[in-house]
């Protein structure tokens, strides 16, 4: 779902998405699930955090284990 919400937005918009936008996408989660959407957004927010970078010193990825 996190993927879906990210399509078509920049970098920047993409940082944006927060575990609340991720609950309202699907309508919310049960209380013990709610976990799931706070992982998807930190996720993907350290994904993009790591490409961005990257694509400022892409040498890094030679040395990142």
């Amino acid at each position: 779902m996190v993927t879906e919400i990210a399509t078509n937005r920049t970098v920047e918009e993409a940082l944006k998405i927060k575990p609340e936008d991720i609950l309202d996408e699907l309508g919310g989660l049960p209380e013990d699930h709610v976990h799931c959407a706070v992982l998807a957004a930190h996720t993907l927010n350290q994904a993009l955090k790591d490409y961005q970078m990257m694509a400022k010193a892409p040498w890094k990825k030679l040395y990142k284990s």
